[in-house]
């Protein structure tokens, strides 16, 4: 890992950070003890960085830190239940990062992200991946089609993150937009912006998908002012434009 810039840092003694580095590249495994690493230099980044006089840290964490289930996934009472070294170590960064902030005094805020996607994400990941199959006419076969996530769009959540900032809200807060999609539905609004429809079709049989269900009750970041400038077909018209300009 890179040793941060303290020289630089230390001058320019910040009142606030986000902390996103972490290893979360698409091919990088979940259950890779490099999380744990990760995990060991962020303490000691926010540990030093905190004695300049931090005000607030605000840290990236994920939604399947939660116990999932069947139900929207709620801030103050879904259980939490962390599974792998990935989901695990954020659980772990987020426990220290609160007794850091009662230890040195300033205020943590806690940012459980849900389903990314948008302009810019790696070729590998869902809406990218189905995008490019269909510009190149090929059929796409959906093994977990009822498999429902609550996508978030890159900008949505770069305006949740400042309005978290500007708050100086406290503790933990799920980025999510609250509406949860098949994994069929959005494969659909792809091929339908396309005019391919005819070759998106479910796995026979289906495969049931162990994250079936990971839906954000919004409730906490809408109490903010938060709202969503992209629905669903709006950031994957934006995807499909940017893909079609590649080709």
């Amino acid at each position: 890992m890179t040793e941060p810039a303290w020289k630089e840092i230390e001058a320019f003694r910040p009142e606030a950070c986000v902390h996103c580095a972490w290893t979360t590249a698409p091919r990088f495994a979940y259950d890779s003890p490099e999380h744990f690493r990760c995990l060991e230099a962020s303490q000691a980044f926010i540990g030093r960085a905190a004695k300049l006089g931090l005000q607030q840290v605000l840290g990236i964490g994920t939604c399947i830190e939660y116990q999932l289930g069947p139900a929207p996934l709620v801030e103050d009472k879904t259980p939490l239940a962390p599974q792998g070294a990935y989901a695990e170590s954020k659980n772990a960064m987020r426990a220290w990062l609160e007794e850091e902030a009662a230890r040195q005094g300033f205020t943590y805020s806690w940012a459980r992200l849900f389903y990314v996607y948008g302009v810019g994400e790696d070729p590998s990941r869902l809406c990218t991946a189905t995008i490019n199959k269909l510009l190149r006419n090929e059929p796409i076969v959906l093994k977990t089609p009822k498999s429902t996530k609550d996508y978030i769009y890159i900008d949505d959540i770069a305006s949740a993150l400042l309005l978290v900032l500007e708050e100086r809200f406290a503790g933990a807060v799920n980025v999510g937009t609250g509406q949860g999609v098949t994994i069929f539905d959005l494969a659909q609004t792809v091929a339908q912006l396309l005019n391919k429809a005819g070759l998106v079709r479910p796995a026979v049989p289906e495969v049931v998908d162990p994250l079936g269900y990971v839906v954000a009750d919004s409730t906490r970041l809408r109490s903010l002012g938060w709202r969503p400038e992209f629905d669903l077909r709006r950031g994957l018209e934006a995807m499909v434009r940017e893909q079609q300009q590649r080709v």
